[in-house]
């Protein structure tokens, strides 16, 4: 299938006027990229912001700041600063731990490893040419927007397996890849919170609200559980897929066509490598595909048996699999191990793989592909690290939220304040778990003495934890993404992704927030027996 667009053609939902001048919002988006690339290279940036919040954490620390955490046991946070004694000390004895602590680290090496060999085994691009070579053209933005923003069953898997998959999934039906990566980053990181089954992540939201609401006596309130939100994620999850979608096909990849951005992937050395994706598989491949297929679904098989027998070291203490189990840990692995076996399975029958050789050397060229994200995970990591023992984050969230108590204000009004001061906050704390602990301890109760259920701002939490982190610097993925952007534009920086990335986090957390609307004036149940209401 050819991936040219005939001269003076004008690509599907491609946006502007047809004498192919941008609207205003795309000039406004081009304006964001212009002066978001005009900041450092990320290596540099990072370790200004560094140094920035060495600097402001050691001012804090001298003036005796402190910070009382809400909860049961009030506990007390006081700032430390870098440039002191104790602060210089921690960095030099704790800085490799902090690089190799650097959480994207443990997914993504892992996952790298095994999908590179998928990948230059011709696996990878075999599957997704049969699966969606075919496709219509107009369904592909709704496929990937669909997986994206489900993809959080995979917790964050889903931004280093979803993004290049979705860039393949695009190549081969002969549209522009980098709609695909960047549509899939988009719709996996705007969307995070919501699924259409429950997650882990439902489950460890439940246990922290319901760790709040049991210090607190007296309220009679439904029980929050996994799935007490899920009625709402079901509805979310389908009307941001929509949503999600349509901004691939009429904004992100017109965008992409407007500025000329290449359909190839770059060496080094800055030469485009061509790369002809038919739909039609060789007989050799089709071969090849089958049993890598045959021998993914006997792996799975081998996976479910080790679970579901009775006594399983993958269930935990309960015998279950919710709120936490070793099953919901070993997601890198399972993926890990299916991209692993599909690959050498397909490598041996078309002769990819001759011998162990061949793997190793795949893992390696693998990891050579993303060198210059291992060199910024390493100020991401020290960055990161002096961010969380530093004590600032805590410090801003208690401080936002005592700002927003203290506005007093009334009815859905305060759900969308509540909303907002979740989606800034998320600017620099990106672990909705951690994000969570301290806002619920704050706002459960608040919310709660105005007659709201938990399972209600738990799900009004959601929406402004999800949308912004896709363009927040200190969201680690972005750089993987960033990483992953530059094999197509060498040039391309933080600018280049926040710019592609605000599409989709205004409709998504307008479109959040009238659903939340919509269950909260028409009284809808939220899930199985939790409402909006106390009793």
């Amino acid at each position: 299938m050819s991936t040219s667009t005939p001269a003076g053609s004008r690509q599907p939902g491609s946006g502007g006027d047809p004498a192919g001048r941008p609207g205003i919002g795309a000039r406004m988006l081009d304006a964001v990229e212009r002066v978001g690339n005009k900041l450092p290279e990320p290596f540099t940036l990072f370790l200004g912001l560094f140094l920035i919040t060495g600097l402001l954490s050691t001012g804090l620390a001298l003036g005796g700041v402190q910070v009382a955490i809400p909860g049961g046991e009030g506990e007390i946070v006081e700032i430390k600063g870098l440039f002191t004694g104790e602060g210089l000390a921690w960095l030099t004895t704790s800085m490799g731990d902090n690089y190799l602590g650097f959480p994207p680290l443990a997914t993504v090496l892992p996952i790298l490893l095994a999908v590179g060999v998928a990948e230059k085994t011709g696996m990878l691009a075999a599957l997704v040419r049969s699966a969606f070579g075919r496709a219509p053209r107009w369904l592909l933005p709704y496929v990937v927007a669909f997986v994206g923003v489900i993809g959080s069953v995979m917790a964050d898997s889903a931004f280093v397996l979803i993004p290049p998959l979705a860039a393949l999934v695009f190549k081969a039906a002969g549209r522009h890849p980098v709609a695909g990566l960047l549509g899939g980053f988009g719709a996996a990181g705007a969307g995070y919170s919501t699924s259409v089954v429950p997650t882990s992540l439902d489950a460890l939201f439940a246990g922290i609200t319901t760790a709040v609401m049991e210090t607190l006596p007296g309220y009679e309130y439904s029980a929050v559980n996994p799935v007490s939100n899920y009625f709402f994620n079901v509805v979310a999850a389908l009307v941001l897929t929509v949503i999600a979608g349509f901004i691939i096909d009429r904004v992100l990849e017109p965008q992409l066509l407007r500025a000329g951005t290449p359909r190839d992937q770059t060496t080094a050395e800055g030469e485009q490598v061509h790369q002809e994706l038919s739909p039609t598989l060789e007989p050799g491949e089709k071969r090849g595909l089958w049993l890598s297929l045959g021998a993914a679904a006997a792996l799975a098989a081998v996976f479910v048996a080790a679970v579901l027998v009775p006594g399983s070291p993958w269930r935990n203490e309960d015998g279950g699999f919710l709120p936490s189990s070793p099953l919901l840990s070993s997601i890198v692995f399972l993926v890990f191990a299916f991209f692993m076996t599909m690959g050498v399975v397909y490598g041996l029958a078309v002769g990819t793989i001759r011998s162990m050789n061949d793997v190793v050397r795949m893992m390696g060229e693998a990891i050579t592909d993303m060198l210059s994200f291992l060199v910024l995970a390493f100020i991401l990591g020290q960055f990161i690290a002096l961010f969380n023992w530093s004590g600032i984050g805590s410090w801003i969230a208690v401080n936002g939220a005592a700002g927003l108590e203290s506005m007093e204000l009334t009815g859905f009004g305060v759900v969308l304040g509540f909303i907002v001061l979740a989606s800034v906050l998320n600017l620099f704390i990106i672990s909705g778990s951690s994000l969570w602990t301290i806002m619920a301890a704050v706002f459960v109760p608040l919310f709660a003495l105005l007659g709201y259920e938990p399972a209600f701002i738990q799900a009004a939490f959601r929406v402004g934890d999800s949308a912004t982190q896709v363009i927040t610097p200190l969201n680690p993925y972005m750089i993987v993404i960033l990483g992953l952007l530059r094999r197509y534009e060498p040039q391309a920086g933080v600018g280049t992704v926040a710019a592609r990335m605000l599409p989709f986090v205004i409709p998504f957390w307008l479109a959040w927030a009238g659903l939340l609307a919509l269950w909260f004036f028409l009284d809808l149940p939220l899930g199985p027996g939790n409402g909006i209401f106390l009793e």
